[in-house]
């Protein structure tokens, strides 16, 4: 069963987010918040696996829970719940650690799979997607940063990260590798570890700046048969 925490300002949302949640039969909705700050309180409390955030919201506003939250949890899985994707703080949440972001009038399915992409730790983002989100981080203060190799990464640790910065899936990373799935949650997990990394995004754009994905979103270093 996935655990899941809802925060949003507004009554209505909450309770179309907890039935459709709840109809799936593996998803339990395990707190409701109406701001930033009982947020944090109930994730301290329930420990939920994925928290879906509204980043505006009174008193504490999302972006700020975010980082309440991350700082108590490293690993906590943040999905980003946003009127419009074009909102500038989608960005900020997402340098914060947010793992994704949903736009509230998609489709209810989208949801339900967000959901459970989050709790599996695959990657939320469509290659589209993150391409833009990459591009405007590196437009940012990354590309004021030297680029430089990631630092105590094994070799198909480097690889695995490359193919992370293309957008690809965990399914496909695997493939791609002709290894299993699970390898390669382990060795994106270690990666993550080694460079104090919060989600994939953060890790696409490292892979970005140290030059393992060139600027087509192509693995520079290409993977071993």
């Amino acid at each position: 069963m996935i655990r899941v925490l809802v925060a949003d300002d507004q009554a209505l949302v909450r309770a179309g987010v907890r039935m459709l949640l709840q109809a799936t039969g593996d998803m339990e909705v395990v707190g409701e918040a109406e701001d930033g700050a009982e947020a944090v309180r109930l994730a301290e409390r329930h420990l939920p696996d994925v928290i879906l955030m509204d980043l505006r919201m009174p008193r504490v506003d999302g972006l700020e829970a975010i980082k309440r939250v991350l700082a108590a949890r490293p690993g906590s899985r943040i999905v980003v719940l946003t009127t419009f994707a074009e909102d500038g703080n989608v960005y900020a949440a997402l340098r914060a650690g947010a793992v994704g972001f949903l736009v509230k009038d998609d489709e209810p399915e989208r949801m339900v799979d967000a959901v459970r992409r989050a709790a599996a730790g695959e990657q939320l983002l469509a290659p589209s997607v993150l391409r833009r989100v990459v591009e405007r981080f590196l437009d940012a203060e990354e590309r004021a940063a030297p680029p430089a190799t990631p630092m105590g990464l094994t070799e198909r640790e480097l690889e695995v990260l490359a193919l992370v910065g293309t957008g690809l899936s965990n399914a496909e990373i695997a493939e791609e590798l002709h290894v299993g799935v699970t390898t390669v949650k382990t060795h994106i997990a270690a990666a993550m570890d080694k460079l104090g990394l919060r989600n994939r995004i953060q890790a696409a754009v490292v892979a970005h700046r140290s030059g393992l994905v060139d600027a087509s979103f192509r693995p520079v270093r290409p993977p071993r048969a």
